[in-house]
């Protein structure tokens, strides 16, 4: 592990492009937007932005409803743009990854138009076509992920279409090998323009049960309270083993190119993830560990947390962790400003791949949205259960003024409260802010292996404190986090420097760690990931 591998030891940034910079003035980033910032993320010391869906769209779903995988939205630019975005982007030493969506497409791409024209149409069974169940009713019981049956009457051809998100995303019919080679063509034409790897939306999802069995109940849903969708275990539309095969053609059409890479979008069990990897590595790069966004924020569970997912991944599979992305409250909101700096040194001394989410290195909040200006269908479908999307998805702020530097005109979603303070301009040289220590951390990371590539071992905890070590054969570091808003004894004596304090100074021979305090200490002595 010599060399550096950039999707590895490196850094990713997801930017929601609707929501990071707008160019042109139209309320609504866009690609020149995101161009104009390479410089700030650079500087701030990522290593990769992945940018969600910016293809052609009626935007149904905000961009998961694709209608062109070769192309742009004009809301967005052109492909000139983007071909601008990637040089730029790669003069500075920065990788670009683009979401891919094959799960489904939109109900206006010219492949479902002329699958529905008729049953005898050559593109009828690139989608999932079924004739209606004796009453005339679905097919079987299968649900929408956003609610309702996953099912659509179509009356002209008098069958039913499988659409397992919105009605407007019908699902391709992945058994199908001209559009799996459709699909690996779409990714192709991406990679020659030098786009460096993709992150493959909901990739667990791809198969669905050969014969169209029935879902089970799902005996802990919670009426209410769960989504719709939770009412079944879908032990029929999710987690196939035949998808497995779909990763690993992904995969080897991604390894036709080289220096690229593979992140799976997977929200399944421990066990289930870590299958992602392929029996021999032969799957995803990064198959997406999502388990801190719903995990308790407590020390105790997350290194139990820490040890079982380090005791799953297969042998030679590298780990990746994520802290907060576009479906998910953030991080902010959920722990709070203070434990979100804890979260920070968290996140960026973890052994893996670290994904950040634009805003949070700012300390961005969940915005309340009103209902009568939600734009997310999915709060829309299942109103007051607290599901919709747009609270996480405001656009970011650069300065303390009019349109937070975002926009010249009326932003998409609304900005929220405190953009005088929770903005980049107002953080950038302030020596405690949250932006700062975001830099700091990555400049650590960047510049020692043992944090970036070394092996971990969680060294001990208590209630409130979590202390875990970071090593290779250049150096070692300690990392004790206080999950408490109280002082909190160390559950172990720590020895070394104190390069790094949410504090900003302290004691490095400290037995205690005070409130939402997190330490970084270097000790001078280096030891070999085997040892123990």
């Amino acid at each position: 592990m010599s060399e550096r591998v950039w999707w590895r030891d490196g850094v990713v940034y997801q930017v929601y492009p609707r929501s990071f910079a707008d160019a042109n003035g139209d309320g609504i980033g866009d690609l020149e937007g995101i161009r104009g910032k390479l410089s700030y993320l650079a500087s701030l010391g990522v290593d990769a932005l992945w940018i969600s869906p910016v293809y052609p769209s009626p935007m149904a779903d905000f961009g998961y409803d694709v209608s062109d995988y070769r192309g742009i939205d004009p809301l967005f630019g052109d492909i000139e743009a983007m071909d601008a975005l990637i040089h730029d982007a790669h003069g500075m030493g920065l990788k670009v990854i683009l979401d891919f969506v094959p799960n489904h497409s939109s109900d206006e791409h010219p492949w479902f138009r002329e699958s529905r024209r008729s049953r005898d149409s050559a593109f009828r069974d690139w989608y999932l076509w079924r004739d209606p169940a004796p009453d005339g009713g679905p097919p079987n019981n299968w649900l929408s992920n956003f609610g309702g049956s996953a099912w659509t009457f179509d009356a002209p051809t008098g069958q039913y279409y499988l659409h397992l998100f919105l009605d407007k995303q019908p699902d391709l019919n992945w058994r199908n090998p001209v559009v799996r080679e459709a699909m690996y063509d779409a990714m192709r034409f991406w990679l020659r323009r030098g786009v460096d790897g993709f992150r493959v939306d909901v990739i667990y999802h791809v198969m669905k049960d050969a014969g169209f069995r029935d879902n089970p109940p799902n005996p802990d849903y919670q009426p209410g309270v769960d989504a719709e969708a939770h009412r079944q275990l879908p032990v029929h539309t999710a987690d196939l083993p035949e998808v497995q095969g779909v990763v690993a053609a992904m995969r080897s059409v991604v390894d036709e190119f080289p220096d690229r890479v593979l992140i799976g979008e997977i929200y399944l069990p421990l066990d289930r993830i870590v299958a992602y990897y392929g029996q021999n590595l032969e799957g995803a790069n990064l198959p997406f560990n999502f388990l801190l966004i719903g995990a308790p924020w407590e020390a105790r569970f997350i290194g139990g947390l820490i040890e079982r997912y380090e005791a799953a991944l297969p042998k030679g599979g590298w780990p990746n962790w994520v802290l907060g992305n576009h479906d998910k409250p953030r991080i902010a909101s959920r722990v709070g400003d203070a434990q979100a700096r804890v979260a920070a040194v968290l996140l960026l001394t973890l052994r893996g791949t670290p994904t950040m989410y634009y805003g949070d290195e700012i300390g961005m909040h969940d915005v309340a949205i009103p209902f009568a200006d939600v734009r997310d269908p999915f709060e829309r479908n299942e109103p007051g259960k607290g599901l919709g999307r747009d609270p996480q998805r405001t656009p970011m702020r650069w300065f303390p003024r009019e349109g937070a530097g975002f926009t010249r005109g009326i932003p998409w979603l609304p900005l929220g409260d405190a953009v005088a303070t929770i903005n980049v301009d107002s953080q950038q040289h302030e020596p405690d802010s949250l932006l700062t220590l975001y830099r700091a951390l990555l400049a650590l990371r960047r510049e020692h292996t043992a944090l970036s590539r070394g092996a971990i071992k969680v060294l001990d905890c208590n209630d409130a404190v979590l202390v875990y070590e970071r090593f290779d054969d250049t150096g070692s570091f300690t990392v004790a986090l206080n999950f408490s808003d109280n002082d909190a004894a160390m559950p172990v004596s720590l020895a070394g420097e104190l390069v790094l304090s949410t504090y900003g100074e302290g004691d490095a021979q400290a037995t205690t760690l005070r409130a939402n305090e997190a330490r970084v200490l270097r000790s001078p002595s280096a030891r070999s990931p085997g040892q123990r």
